[in-house]
């Protein structure tokens, strides 16, 4: 929850424009407000305009913040806070680059949207170069593993009801269909098309895409669905595909203990894997086996970028093998 009176005028408006215009989430929005307001906190640190030891940056109070302040911010003091969060909290570079973005997005819209300021001091910020990390995910052994533990009720039953039938359909759709962890806790019954067996979902940026499913992933639903309460269920949960035990939208928290608890039981290390990397998995195994384009690929993850799609291409050096042997001149 933003606090909006600890924020200057400036950041407020800011907000608002990046909700409404930018069509921002509102969690995106939160994560703006966090990351602008620390920077904020970090300038009068820097200015000296509060002076307290470093470790004490967030706790300074920046709602009587003045423009004047913003506007004589330089690249210099950007490359300052960057380096503030890498030494300080270790930051990563993906964690660098987000931040990076959000100033960029931020000094732009002062500058060119509102006017607010005459010059705009991030316009050759540069993204912080970014490791480029193979992605951890299961093995088609691993996978066909912890379908066959989740569905089983000895081993999917968390709490005092018998959750078999639901976890078994969450893991299912995970694995088969690569969607993000905000996407399935926030799928409504009416956003299944059994007909044409496909499910519209909202993923970032509030956009929202069609993802086809398999025969396993209706079959899932349709075993859940058979099962699911609709006495007592909460008035803002009616719709929603999966409840928690107390008959609600299964939560973001939920879902992830589920997944780790799943993990646990297949004998995989529920540290070393996620429900983001159950993702990952989905999308290696349907590039590896599959045969799937990558521009296809792009459109089923939701991807805005190719780039972000191509670490895919990367993961598996036995197709690389295999087209090197299948080249018709290997035999000659």
């Amino acid at each position: 929850m933003i606090d909006r009176d600890e924020n200057p005028i400036f950041l407020n408006d800011f907000l608002d424009y990046s909700l409404t215009i930018l069509n921002k989430s509102p969690n995106s929005v939160k994560e703006y407000n966090y990351d602008i307001a620390h920077f904020l906190k970090f300038i009068m640190y820097r200015f000296r305009i509060v002076k307290v030891p470093e470790e004490e940056i967030k706790s300074i109070k920046i709602d009587n913040m003045d423009l004047d302040i913003i506007k004589k911010i330089t690249i210099e003091d950007i490359h300052a806070f960057l380096a503030y969060l890498k030494n300080t909290y270790k930051s990563k570079s993906a964690t660098l680059a987000r931040k990076t973005s959000t100033i960029r997005i931020f000094f732009n819209y002062l500058c060119n949207k509102s006017k607010k300021i005459p010059v705009n001091p991030a316009q050759d910020l540069e993204t912080p170069k970014l490791d480029r990390r193979l992605p951890k995910y299961l093995t088609l052994e691993q996978s066909k593993k912890l379908l066959e533990v989740s569905s089983n009720p000895q081993t999917s039953n968390h709490g005092n009801h018998d959750n078999s039938v639901r976890n078994y359909a969450i893991i299912t759709l995970f694995l088969n269909c690569g969607m993000r962890l905000s996407e399935l806790v926030g799928i409504n019954i009416k956003d299944i098309n059994f007909e044409d067996k496909k499910l519209n979902v909202v993923g970032k940026g509030n956009k929202e895409r069609a993802i086809y499913l398999n025969s396993a992933c209706i079959k899932a639903i349709n075993s859940y669905l058979a099962v699911r309460p609709h006495n007592g269920v909460k008035d803002k949960s009616r719709d929603a595909l999966f409840l928690s035990e107390q008959k609600q939208r299964i939560s973001n928290r939920t879902v992830q203990y589920i997944v780790k608890e799943e993990l646990r039981f297949a004998g995989i290390d529920p540290n070393k894997y996620s429900v983001h990397k159950l993702r990952h998995t989905a999308a290696t195994l349907m590039y590896k086996y599959g045969q799937v384009d990558i521009r296809a690929l792009q459109e089923l993850l939701g991807h805005e970028s190719i780039s972000t799609t191509e670490i895919y291409t990367h993961v598996d050096n036995e197709q690389i093998r295999s087209a090197v042997e299948k080249n018709p001149l290997a035999d000659l």
